[in-house]
């Protein structure tokens, strides 16, 4: 091999894995929050912590490369833990999809093979149901918010935050193909049942690049360093449309809001500064309209559309209240962002037409 050649191939030798996403905001943001429904807060540098931990927790566990982590839960930090901590160890994270029908989450969870769950509380009576028809899962995790653990008959292997509390950190991830496999889920689709798709580390770090390319340099809807960034698309379908590996790619705040609830929303955005936001025009909706909406100054709000058209009243109707209002357009298969509109500086001078 040439001197040549061989600079080229080293040039190349960093492979696209969650791993190597990871490092960047621990050197540039370590202080930086990631806070949960305003009460729990954690910077960057025990972020990096807590999944090393979790990561050892799975590891002790008995998961290994290949298994399938499930998560049940509403938008969390833990989450976001999950989101790192899984799939850096080999292992693959099922994002359930809560929504679906009982019938159709078992159908899930037996498709994927999960080897364990992790289950918020609110979801208990509906794993009561459904755990004798699940035949892959080894291991239950409880998902809590006060630490406390409700009668259940569901053989949980631990609290989440005990179990964290008491694993040794993760001192180094093993190093993976890129093409190894990351994450998986369920769509709704149109027939039949829901049909699965998988991501692989290199789809998803191509995908977060990718996104943070379009984002952080058009004129309208703007993401910066500066910016205070909320997701109002569950974290079950697509990784949140993948915004969350963007956001702690470059380190900004974070604030995870738990449950939908449009008083919470608007409360997370008037006390923690939240300026960058992605959800269904029916979120919107229900943010704009909610009566409690009318005391919160929205004007420094940037918010991505997608997953269904934006009405022309809706659209309107944050206009009004200063929200810098653009819209996307993907496809669960596409990891899913695939085009966000992008108006120049000029047109976002033009008369709004009625």
């Amino acid at each position: 091999m040439s001197d040549k050649t061989w600079r080229a191939s080293a040039a190349y030798d960093y492979p696209l894995t969650i791993k190597n996403m990871f490092l960047a905001p621990m050197v540039d943001a370590p202080d930086q929050e990631i806070v949960y429904r305003g009460e729990v807060r954690h910077t960057y540098r025990e972020f990096r912590e807590r999944v090393a931990r979790l990561a050892r927790a799975l590891m002790d566990l008995g998961v290994r490369p290949g298994d399938t982590v499930a998560v049940m839960d509403w938008d969390s930090h833990r989450y976001l833990e999950c989101f790192y901590a899984v799939p850096m160890i080999g292992a693959v994270l099922h994002t359930v999809n809560v929504r679906l029908s009982p019938e159709h989450i078992v159908y899930t969870i037996n498709h994927a093979e999960d080897d364990v769950v992790l289950v918020n509380t609110e979801f208990l009576p509906l794993l009561e149901h459904i755990k004798g028809r699940l035949g892959t899962v080894r291991s239950y995790i409880l998902l809590t918010d006060d630490g406390q653990a409700p009668p259940a008959t569901v053989p949980f292997a631990g609290e989440y935050e005990a179990l964290l509390a008491a694993a040794e950190p993760l001192a180094e991830y093993p190093e993976l193909d890129e093409h190894t496999r990351a994450t998986t889920f369920y769509s709704t689709g149109t027939t039949g049942l829901p049909k699965g798709v998988s991501f692989s580390h290199r789809q998803i770090v191509l995908h977060t690049m990718s996104v943070l390319a379009t984002i952080s340099s058009q004129p309208q809807g703007r993401l910066n360093r500066d910016d205070v960034y909320m997701p109002l698309t569950p974290m079950f379908h697509v990784h949140a449309w993948g915004v969350p590996y963007v956001a702690t790619m470059i380190g900004i705040k974070q604030v995870y809001p738990g449950r939908y609830i449009p008083e919470v929303l608007l409360k997370l955005l008037a006390t923690e500064g939240v300026t960058y936001s992605h959800c269904l025009p029916t979120i919107l909706m229900m943010i704009v309209t909610a009566p409690a909406a009318a005391q919160v100054d929205l004007s420094r709000w940037k918010v991505i559309i997608g997953g269904a058209a934006l009405p022309k009243s809706i659209a309107m109707a944050s206009l009004a209240r200063g929200i810098d209002v653009s819209v996307g357009y993907g496809l669960s298969e596409t990891c899913p962002v695939l085009s966000i509109t992008c108006l120049t500086t000029e047109q976002l001078d033009w008369p709004i037409e009625d």
